[in-house]
């Protein structure tokens, strides 16, 4: 009996020295993501505790995200802010790769640690343009909205081309401990939306890079 007692707290303490020696699920995502290699035209991203995978966007996808470009860059000339695509934003061992973001135009340094993207504290305004399919759908408007909010990125933007009849809709005041935003405003094709604060504040989103009114 007292060997046996005796015994019995070393192996619960080895136990416990292997629980605590197992990587978290984020780092074990974050060590995945860095060593993927994806053909060309794909991309991965860590959203709410998985590794999802995408193709980049359609036609209509790259025209607007291209507008949207373009219009930013030209709103923010002059200043030390610009408009950056195909660029991770990182927060707490999450990647992600917004259609674009607004961040200092010298992001060197504003990169995380390992140098693989901008810290979501440099980012003022991130902008996802919607692709077709529920799983894309949900992405953006559930799974990334939430994800935005939790790191604290000011202003999200979503421009898209499957709700109604197509549909702009911009957040603001991020609630971090709640994953969701206290203001939320949605407005249809045709009718324009203007950032309200940060470096882009007075960006106005319409036709001129939404395109018309769908139907």
């Amino acid at each position: 009996m007292t060997a046996l007692a005796h015994e019995r707290p070393e192996t619960m303490s080895e136990a416990s020295a292997d629980i605590v020696n197992v990587p978290d699920l984020d780092e074990v995502l974050w060590q995945a993501w860095k060593a993927m290699e994806l053909p060309e035209g794909y991309r991965a991203e860590i959203i709410e505790g998985a590794i999802e995978v995408s193709p980049t966007g359609r036609l209509t996808h790259a025209q607007i995200t291209n507008r949207l470009r373009r219009a930013l860059d030209k709103f923010l000339d002059g200043g030390e802010y610009a408009c950056h695509q195909d660029t991770n934003l990182i927060h707490k061992r999450k990647g992600w790769i917004p259609d674009a973001l607004v961040a200092p135009e010298d992001l060197e340094a504003h990169a995380d640690e390992e140098g693989l993207g901008v810290e979501a504290s440099a980012v003022y305004v991130v902008v996802e343009v919607v692709s077709p399919g529920k799983r894309n759908q949900d992405r953006d408007r559930i799974r990334k909205r939430r994800e935005y909010a939790r790191a604290g990125i000011p202003v999200y933007v979503i421009i898209d081309d499957y709700d109604g009849q197509g549909a702009v809709t911009l957040f603001t005041g991020p609630r971090p401990e709640k994953a969701d935003w206290e203001d939320i405003h949605r407005v249809p094709y045709g009718t324009e939306v203007t950032v309200p604060e940060g470096p882009a504040k007075g960006f106005v989103i319409g036709e001129a890079i939404t395109g018309p009114k769908r139907g």
